[in-house]
């Protein structure tokens, strides 16, 4: 799994290095699970394929498994994201940014994660977003568009498509609320509700950096956000 784009010859902020240590441990900690939860993962795109089927007596429902399934892939192509910053000489701010978006949303897919296995469900890996397109993630082109900018023009690339990213991430749970019988199970309350509380911070954050923001050659940088 490769999460930066990177290439050999861009200098590495080495004091940077500990932030970033952090994160790919927590990644690797993620990714080393028992061997009896490693048979579940066989997330090699849900899109619909992976029948769920929910016990007896159980207060989740089908929704609730959807939503934490997509969800792993949402945060994991954020993250991805994420990582490109430091390689893409981002700004302080933006790669701080990154940064605490990459820690944070590693954690929840963990907890995302458990939720699952202990439900007895099928659970996504960090690898997933390559495979399942949620509301809001970008394309294979936003995430090319991504990877070509470096310096100002990837701090205006990164904030303008990780609001882009977070609304998408809003909208599921928007979605999830909306469905009758969803959300009972106090897990997938507490965390739908951290996730909007959360996000919805971030974009106020990222707007206002977007509009504080220096021009580029004189003119505000654009960027497309269709698929």
């Amino acid at each position: 799994m490769r999460f930066s784009h990177g290439s050999p010859g861009r200098h590495v902020n080495l004091s940077r290095l500990p932030a970033l240590i952090a994160t790919l441990a927590a990644v690797a900690l993620m990714l080393t699970r028992p061997a009896a939860a490693q048979a579940q993962h066989v997330m090699a795109g849900m899109g619909g394929h992976s029948k769920i089927t929910i016990p007896d007596g159980a207060i989740y429902t089908v929704p609730d498994v959807e939503f934490m399934q997509g969800m792993i892939a949402h945060h994991a192509q954020a993250i991805y994201m994420s990582q490109m910053a430091e390689a893409h000489h981002a700004d302080s701010r933006v790669l701080r940014l990154a940064e605490k978006i990459a820690q944070s949303q590693v954690a929840e897919i963990r907890i995302m994660q458990d939720w699952l296995e202990r439900n007895g469900q099928v659970v996504p890996d960090s690898s997933s977003w390559r495979t399942m397109h949620m509301a809001g993630m970008l394309s294979a082109a936003q995430l090319d568009s991504l990877d070509a900018a470096t310096g100002p023009a990837f701090d205006h690339a990164y904030l303008t498509y990780m609001i882009q990213h977070h609304e998408g991430a809003l909208q599921m749970v928007k979605d999830l609320f909306a469905t009758p019988g969803t959300a009972q199970d106090v897990d997938v309350n507490v965390f739908a509700n951290d996730v909007v509380t959360v996000q919805t911070a971030e974009i106020g954050a990222m707007e206002r950096m977007l509009a504080e923001e220096s021009t580029v050659d004189g003119q505000q940088s654009t960027v497309d956000r269709r698929p």
